[in-house]
Formats: structure tokens, sequence, C-alpha cells
């Protein structure tokens, strides 16, 4: 856990990159389109539905809706990780470069061109394991619910394993020569990942962080930063 709080410290500093804000307010903005535009979808969807089965009228119309856009608030707390970290994945090989050139330069002249074709794979892929794995986790989610902090702490440990693994691939796309990280290293580097979504303002830097941590994980002591 130490080497991953002090990937953290270092992925912190690498907020001050021109590149990588550039690359957050992407991923931010692009984020953002992706949950504005699903949930009107979904909303006005699920709306023109329960109109048509013709079950409520008017005030009861209006409760329905407003039950609808309660459940997608809810629903967009644990699908924000998943969109996060797949735009994110979309510009991974930005974000991973830039913090290779500065602290580990022997590594980067060494990568491997990873393109948009192989970006996006590794997104999509990233995305499916988080939403299927939270999927099959939300029975466990609703009966933890009475214990106050079960569901919490279970979310916690799923996206933990979860997010470990795909930030992992994440950079070894760059470097397939590499070992993979030890088990404890990358349930650290998810841990931590998945802690930082449950931080209100740091949930919307969270992706850019366990993307640069990961970074810092994979060569943090192969050559001085």
């Amino acid at each position: 856990m130490a080497r991953a709080l002090h990937a953290l410290l270092l992925a912190l500093g690498d907020l001050s990159s021109p590149r990588v804000r550039r690359v957050l307010a992407q991923s931010l903005a692009l984020t953002l389109l992706i949950f504005v535009a699903a949930g009107a979808a979904l909303f006005f969807g699920a709306r023109w539905g329960i109109a048509q089965m013709g079950w409520l009228g008017g005030a009861g119309l209006d409760l329905a809706g407003a039950a609808v856009l309660l459940l997608l608030v809810a629903g967009s707390w644990l699908l924000f990780r998943g969109v996060g970290v797949a735009v994110v994945g979309l510009f991974a090989d930005a974000i991973v470069a830039d913090v290779e050139a500065r602290h580990y330069p022997a590594a980067a002249a060494r990568a491997v061109d990873v393109g948009w074709r192989q970006n996006a794979a590794l997104a999509l892929a990233s995305l499916g394991r988080l939403v299927l794995g939270n999927l099959a986790a939300l029975p466990f989610y609703l009966l933890l619910l009475v214990t106050g902090v079960g569901t919490v702490l279970l979310a916690l440990a799923v996206n933990a394993l979860l997010l470990g693994r795909d930030l992992e691939a994440m950079v070894s796309a760059r470097h397939p020569d590499r070992p993979r990280f030890a088990r404890g290293a990358r349930w650290s580097l998810g841990l931590l990942s998945a802690a930082s979504f449950l931080v209100p303002v740091a949930n919307i830097l969270a992706p850019i962080l366990g993307a640069a941590m990961a970074v810092h994980m994979l060569h943090m002591g192969s050559e001085r930063s």
C-alpha cells in the first residue's frame, strides 16, 4: 500500500501537466455529454412508455417521471466510474505517454505505440466488466443496505478488483514485455482508485489519477524519476 500511496502523490503532481489537464477537460466534457444524452433518452423513453401503457396520467405521470429521474441520479453514481474510466481509456495513450516522458524517459523510448482501435477496445472492455460486475453484485448491494455501510464497503471491494485490472491493462498495453503487477500492487491500485470515486470533487479527477497512478506503479523503481 505504501507504494500505491507514493504513486498517488506522484499522480497528483501530474495534474499540473498541460497535456494531462487538456485530456482531463476533454474526457470530462465527453463523460458529461454521454450522461446528459443517456439520461435524457432514458427519462423521456421511460415517461413515454408509462404514458403508452395508460396506467398513469396527469399528476401520476409527473410523479412517475420524478421517480425515474431519482433512479437515474442514483444509477449515475454507480455508473460514473465505469463511463469515466472508459472515456479516459480512449485518451489513455496520451496520459500514459506524457507521464512516462516526464518521469520515465527510458521506458517511454521503449514503449509500443497503442492505436485508437486498441484504446477503444480496452475502454469498452473496461466498461463492460465494470457494468456487469456491479450488476452481478447488485442483489448483495441491496441486501446490505440494512447494515448502513455494507453496501459501500462491498462496492468498494468489487470496484477495487475491477479497476485494478483495468488500469493495469491500460498501461501494460504500451509495455507488453513487462511482468504483470503483483496481486497486492494491483489491489492497492484498484482500492485507491475506487476510493477516490467516493470523494466529492476528487471523483471527477479519479479516472485521470488512476491512469497516472498505474504508470507509476508499473515503472516505479525501474529508473529514477
